[in-house]
Order: C-alpha cells, then structure tokens, then sequence
C-alpha cells in the first residue's frame, strides 16, 4: 500500500498540481499585500477614510463595567470589497497565464502533413487506363 501511495503522489500531474497550489498561495499573499497597501489607501484617499474599515454600524452596543463597547455589530463592506478586488486580480493573472500557456502549447504541436498525392502505383494505373480508351 506504501509502494502504491508513493507512485500515486509521485506522479507528474500531482506533483504539479502542488507546486501550482502553493505558489498560488505565495501569489495570493502578494495580491493581498497589493490591493491592502496600494489599492486601498488610493480608494481610501477618495472616500478620505482607510478603504478597509468601511463599515456600518446595524446595532448600537453597550457599555459594560469596565467602560468597553460590547453588543456592536457591523455590515464590513469594505473587507468584502477588498477580497473581491483580490479575487478579481487573481483570476485576471491567472486567465493571462493560462492563454500564454495555451498559446505557447499551439506553437508546439506539429503542423499538419500536407496531403500525400498519388503513388506511383496509382498513377501508372491512371495511365494504363487512359491508354485503353
């Protein structure tokens, strides 16, 4: 059973498949990092707030006997925001990666061969028929 898991996740497929997970893992941390450092404070420039803590207040809380807030709840509409904006840019690098892997596999496949013309067989067949008419 060892032997078979071994030859299973020694596969090329399978192997592939992990290193495409965790660097997309590392990808998804330098999307996370762009649209939270760089995107976000641009759009927080326009609403002149940090675009992340966007958010609306649906219950008031109160104050308990250490003087904290407790009991409020927030719509975090600016959170969404920004892991749909990350969502957006993966899946738009991700779409370009697979069209330039898709193109460059056009490139490799072989051209089609032209089709072959008659043998020499078919073709002295031709002639010996047109010679009996």
């Amino acid at each position: 059973m060892l032997k078979e898991f071994k030859e299973f996740a020694m596969k090329g497929n399978l192997v592939d498949i992990a290193v495409g997970f965790v660097m997309g893992a590392a990808f998804n941390k330098v999307v996370a990092s762009f649209t939270g450092g760089i995107v976000s404070p641009l759009v927080g420039l326009l609403f002149d707030t940090d675009f992340k803590d966007l958010k609306y207040k649906l219950t008031e809380g109160t104050l308990n006997d250490a003087g904290e807030m407790v009991g409020e709840v927030y719509l975090e509409h600016g959170q969404f925001i920004t892991n749909v904006l990350d969502f957006i840019i993966v899946a738009f690098v991700m779409f370009m990666v697979v069209k330039g892997v898709n193109k460059m596999k056009k490139k490799e496949e072989p051209a089609p061969e032209e089709p072959a013309g008659p043998s020499q067989e078919d073709l002295l067949a031709e002639i010996r028929d047109l010679l009996k008419k």
